[in-house]
């Protein structure tokens, strides 16, 4: 249906998402942009039979817990939506949402200690991103950036006060440069990756460039003084056009109170919030209190973020992790950084059904640990921790638990609770996404 504005209505509360929930024509409203206690006129952008969707038009009494957005393009671009509510709202927000997911889906469990949230700064922390890239032809225009609020069109932006700010920078000159492009219509995505110190941007071509297209790139690349990669294809087909000269294609970022460093290929999972991370890895170490006769199973390891800042405190670790690329940095940044007590292994932890078949878990599986690190993808630990109850003589004492998705975290803190008597004695939200949605959460489990 068409959008309108409409008369003005109350907001009761506010969904997980942090949109506005109201009442219109009999049905619930969710309005996104408005704050809990405000007066607001808004549009209607779906119209369904038992609810209704819509977007803030003007908010005639504000909430004393709202403010300006920083981004200019906030109320069109759906990178984020949550920048006109308060920091401590949005950790509440993200908060709340935990404990309903321990309710909801964890069998009504909670821990014995809620912790401190993990936060740093509100802006300028984003490090991997897919940006989308689209030639406009009514707008004789080349868009770089995130789709709208509730679209499927890229917004128009030219600035993202949520990225890096070098890369932010860089928008309207990527726009300029693919405008300039032959091949400006078959560039439909760049992937952003940054280290401490480099930048890098991966074009998606979906045609063979030219020899003109590429100078094109290459000299932008010189000019910012970024790596710039070409993937024609799948992952497997990234290779790098500039700079040449040398085989080192890795990105690097560090833990310095640790003095730890990670090599990285920029299409390689890291955490988007370097900062952050930082603050995690270490709390995920108070919390595991290692000393030097633990030996510690870390599952999902990926390139050793956890693994090596452990391995400096314990006995020895065992790292499991689903790539066999991961895997191999895992080995790189273990000889690169001098600890030689981690033993890395690919296994596919997700589908253990498949990874069976190969029996390649047996080479760890048997081993003895006492304390688990775990951090897990969105779909969770499910499989693998029943997996881990099948051993004869399990006893670990302690599981730290990293959670990208406090739904699946729940569901397995309910099994660890209720099927296998741990106890959840401490429980957070760790702010890796300020601004959005996004809730990041550990939890901490004891025998």
């Amino acid at each position: 249906m068409k959008s309108v504005v409409q008369d003005p209505i109350e907001i009761k509360s506010l969904t997980h998402e942090g949109r506005g929930i109201g009442e219109y024509n009999g049905k619930k409203i969710f309005i996104d942009g408005a704050l809990a206690n405000e007066l607001v006129k808004f549009k209607i952008l779906r119209n369904k039979s038992k609810f209704i969707e819509g977007i803030a038009e003007e908010i005639l009494e504000k909430s004393p817990r709202r403010v300006d957005p920083a981004c200019k393009h906030f109320m069109v671009c759906g990178g984020c939506s949550l920048q006109h509510m308060s920091e401590d709202m949005q950790r509440e927000i993200k908060q709340s949402t935990l404990k309903d997911n321990f309710l909801h889906f964890g069998n009504n469990v909670s821990p014995n200690e809620y912790l401190e949230p993990i936060t740093d700064k509100q802006y300028g922390y984003r490090r991997k991103a897919r940006l989308g890239v689209k030639y406009v032809i009514k707008k004789d225009k080349v868009l770089v950036g995130f789709r709208e609020k509730n679209g499927r069109f890229l917004a128009d932006i030219d600035s993202c006060p949520i990225l890096y700010s070098k890369v932010s920078d860089l928008l309207v000159p990527l726009q300029e440069l693919i405008f300039g492009m032959e091949a400006r219509q078959q560039i439909p995505q760049i992937e952003v990756a940054v280290g401490d110190t480099d930048i890098a941007l991966i074009f998606r071509n979906l045609v063979t460039l030219d020899i003109s297209d590429k100078e094109k790139l290459i000299n932008f690349a010189e000019k910012y003084n970024i790596n710039l990669f070409l993937q024609p294809k799948g992952p497997d087909t990234v290779y790098r056009i500039y700079p040449l000269g040398n085989n080192e294609n890795y990105l690097e970022y560090s833990l310095p109170d640790l003095n730890l460093s990670f090599k990285f290929l920029p299409t390689d999972f890291t955490q988007v919030n370097l900062n952050i991370n930082r603050k995690l890895v270490n709390k995920a170490l108070e919390l595991l209190d290692i000393n030097n006769q633990d030996v510690i199973l870390d599952l999902f390891s990926g390139l050793g973020n956890f693994t090596l800042p452990m391995a400096k405190f314990a006995k020895k670790v065992i790292a499991v992790e689903g790539s066999d690329a991961m895997v191999q940095r895992g080995y790189l940044n273990a000889k690169n950084n001098n600890i030689d007590n981690i033993d890395f292994y690919a296994t596919d932890l997700i589908n253990l059904e498949e990874a069976n078949k190969k029996s390649d878990y047996k080479l760890w599986f048997n081993n003895s640990y006492n304390k688990i690190l775990l951090d897990p993808p969105r779909a969770g630990a499910k499989e693998i921790i029943e997996l881990l109850h099948t051993i004869k003589d399990f006893n670990i004492e302690k599981i730290v638990y990293v959670s990208c998705n406090p739904a699946t975290l729940a569901r397995d803190a309910g099994i660890l609770v209720n099927d296998y008597n741990y106890k959840m004695t401490k429980a957070g939200i760790l702010d890796m996404f300020p601004n959005t949605k996004h809730v990041e959460s550990m939890a901490v489990f004891e025998k």
